[in-house]
């Protein structure tokens, strides 16, 4: 049985002190909750001081992206290592945003995958299409050619330990979101991918989250799929009490 996850991509979003709050009322909201890994990932100047309000509870870290090298001259990036020492768990990697506006490509989100791994990190990589590639049909070439890139050259063992996040660009941020029948035959797909590229046994163990515009009225359908897992949700993640509702969902 697979342990659901649902993770907060708080993007450009929360200075220090508005994390802090927000993290503060989280954690007491939530702190029965032991049948869901709860994940928030703020920016990487309120990394540290949310780890220390997130202390020693149910509630981990994550970082929105990792560079690949351990360091060097390379202005503006920060390494896996930093990212754990900073208190983070988890990495989100290849994110749409960091796709379509920053030029992450899957030979670059390849490279930050196994230098995460390396750090005992673990990533949440994300694939998806565009609207206008799912208007077309090629849903599964898109996501197949970014399962495949992405993940090249991993061992069994290591895949072991990644999150995928299938998240449809057409509904993030959009208010759009795929039926929860759209949601289960992509991810279906990609459990087939991951059997063809690890093994059966891994693509079962493997855990995939939906992301785009997850929302307390629609998560519940959501989970209720056969091969979805959990979220990587956005704007529902900013606020507290959307986001302990979709973390409650099996309440709701």
């Amino acid at each position: 049985m697979r342990r659901p996850i649902i993770a907060g991509n708080w993007k450009l979003y929360k200075t220090i002190s508005e994390a802090v709050e927000f993290v503060s009322e989280l954690r007491e909201k939530v702190k029965k909750i032991n049948d869901v890994d709860i994940v928030v990932c703020p920016p990487f100047t309120a990394v540290s001081k949310v780890a220390d309000v997130l202390k020693g509870s149910n509630v981990k870290i994550g970082a929105q992206d990792a560079y690949w090298e351990e360091q060097g001259a390379f202005t503006g990036e920060i390494s896996p290592s930093m990212i754990k020492e900073a208190g983070c768990l988890y990495v989100i990697l290849g994110h749409s945003e960091r796709r379509a506006m920053f030029g992450d490509t899957n030979e670059t989100v390849n490279k930050k995958l196994k230098a995460v791994l390396n750090t005992g990190l673990t990533p949440i990589v994300c694939v998806g299409e565009k609207l206008e590639e799912r208007e077309k049909g090629t849903t599964k070439d898109i996501v197949k050619d970014q399962i495949q890139g992405s993940l090249q050259g991993l061992k069994k063992e290591e895949m072991m330990k990644v999150v995928i996040a299938y998240e449809p660009v057409w509904a993030i941020g959009t208010g759009k979101t795929a039926t929860p029948e759209q949601a289960q035959e992509v991810h279906s797909y990609i459990r087939e991918l991951l059997s063809d590229l690890f093994g059966g046994e891994v693509a079962e163990s493997v855990r995939i989250q939906y992301g785009g515009s997850i929302k307390p009225d629609n998560i519940k359908k959501l989970m209720s799929q056969k091969d979805i897992d959990g979220g990587l949700v956005g704007g529902a993640s900013l606020k507290v009490d959307s986001f302990e509702k979709l973390i409650k969902y099996q309440e709701v």
